[in-house]
């Protein structure tokens, strides 16, 4: 699982770099993110506008990066339209701080 990182501010976002966040790149990903987490990181921007396609398994990797943060702050950005789909089914857009781009999300 690719990721590219970069701090912004106070924040650092992650961005992932694949097309599929499911069963086979879940823990791919919780691993390459716990590198970032490892590093005393508290508020990430979370960038999901390559991903197309997530199954329940990325769902749950996601909401356990938000276990991690231990406080922190996690906000969500270019959720693709079957990845928002999922979000608004699951309600997880009213435990994620969710937003249409990076600006919106640094400005909140």
């Amino acid at each position: 699982m690719e990721l590219m990182t970069e701090r912004v501010d106070d924040r650092v976002v992650v961005q992932v770099q694949e097309a599929r966040l499911d069963a086979a790149s879940a823990p791919k990903f919780k691993a390459a993110i716990e590198a970032v987490l490892q590093e005393g990181e508290k508020r990430i921007v979370l960038d999901l506008s390559q991903v197309n396609f997530m199954d329940s398994s990325g769902l749950g990797a996601v909401v356990a990066v938000l276990k991690q943060l231990n406080g922190g702050e996690i906000r969500v950005v270019g959720l693709q339209k079957a990845v928002k789909e999922l979000f608004r089914l699951t309600r997880m857009d009213r435990i994620f701080q969710c937003h249409e781009d990076l600006e919106s999300a640094m400005a909140s």
